[in-house]
């Protein structure tokens, strides 16, 4: 038996995103800034799959900037905004505690080259504190970023609420929405949000390509400098294959949006039944009502992290301890510290993330094994 429960991690490439990409892999070998044919083919995919990224957040496709990921699109909205800003007077950046560690440890190079970080604590659930955050806003104040939902958790923020008060205060807001992309109803023509940050490989796209919505007033310092792509904000030969296959990722993920939520939403369900009826004792960590439905994080008591995840790949079972960039490391989850979880808790949590090609059959079975793993390790 092998499952593969950490989707949240990344997602195998659907066969029709394959499909796409061939292409360009064999025949469409040109250079999309030639003008010649080659080139021009190329551009075209480019430009085709500009408008399927942009049309599944409901952006204007020249508000869309391809990266090399979530974390360069993280990277360049915060770096990028911070610097312009500064110019004006404003060298302060506001982020929550339990941001992906694309923001953190971005934020961390801003404290280093003399910007103020204010860290805004979360409930126990992992939900940022909104009055916390509007004490934190000043007139120096340049940019908020706070993630759409919590890749370990699964708990969704108030953005629209975070976003009005952001408006208000005449602050810039970013939200990284990597986790929310095929699962939330994304819409920048009605969020309160000024940049957003995308990824591929989360949704059965192609790894090393993700791409950053950039509102239209929005001052932004390019961060990468040598030709004139991506409107100069982001410069360097275009990764086509993987624009390509992002592009029908997201055209696959917008099509399947209510259908993955609806899948997940019962993997999870049966998932949390099965432990119910195998009488085992878990906690589930994070918000039991603003969640992604396809991600789920469960404590464990009384058995180790580490050892179940060992036993459970073991049993042919790929699960995780959270996030996949600090996955291999005994350090516990700073997610779960900010939410102030008991030490029992934080050393027996994991995330399982449900996606494409589970089935409410094969997740029941994965939690019988699971109980199975946990109960022998538990009654030693």
């Amino acid at each position: 038996m092998s499952i593969y429960l950490d989707h949240a991690a990344t997602t195998p490439i659907h066969p029709k995103v394959k499909e796409a990409m061939l292409p360009f892999l064999e025949d469409h070998f040109g250079n999309p800034s030639s003008i010649h044919a080659y080139g021009r083919t190329v551009r075209q995919a480019i430009d085709r799959a500009r408008d399927q990224v942009a049309a599944s957040i409901h952006a204007d496709p020249g508000q869309l900037i391809f990266t090399s990921g979530g974390t360069e699109a993280d990277n360049l909205a915060l770096i990028g905004v911070a610097m312009a800003m500064r110019e004006k007077g404003k060298d302060r950046v506001i982020t929550t505690t339990v941001e992906h560690h694309a923001v953190l440890d971005t934020c961390q190079y801003l404290e280093k080259i003399g910007f103020q970080v204010i860290y805004v604590p979360v409930d126990r659930y992992g939900r940022v504190q909104t009055e916390e955050l509007k004490r934190a806003i000043d007139d120096r104040t340049a940019i908020i970023s706070v993630m759409y939902g919590n890749n370990e958790v699964g708990t969704l923020q108030p953005i629209e609420e975070i976003g009005q008060i952001a408006k208000e205060r005449g602050v810039w807001f970013h939200t990284d929405a990597v986790q929310a992309l095929g699962s939330e109803p994304l819409d920048v023509r009605k969020l309160p949000v000024d940049l957003l940050s995308l990824s591929s490989h989360k949704i059965n796209g192609p790894k090393g390509v993700g791409a950053l919505y950039i509102g239209r007033k929005v001052p932004l310092q390019p961060q990468m400098h040598g030709g004139m792509q991506e409107r100069r904000r982001r410069a360097g030969t275009e990764n086509v294959i993987g624009i390509v296959g992002f592009g029908q990722a997201a055209e696959l993920a917008m099509a399947n949006r209510e259908e993955h939520r609806d899948t997940a939403q019962r993997c999870r369900e049966a998932m949390l039944e099965t432990w119910r009826q195998e009488g085992i004792s878990f906690v589930v960590n994070g918000h039991p009502e603003h969640y992604l439905p396809h991600v789920l994080n469960v404590s464990f008591p009384g058995a180790e992290t580490e050892t179940l995840l060992m036993n459970l790949d073991l049993e042919g079972i790929a699960c995780s301890s959270g996030s996949a960039c600090t996955s291999g490391t005994l350090e516990v989850s700073h997610v779960l510290k900010a939410m102030g979880l008991p030490d029992e808790l934080l050393r027996s949590a994991i995330r399982f993330s449900f996606g494409w090609g589970n089935t409410v059959e094969q997740v029941t079975e994965a939690a019988k094994t699971v109980a199975r793993v946990v109960r022998r390790l538990t009654e030693q």
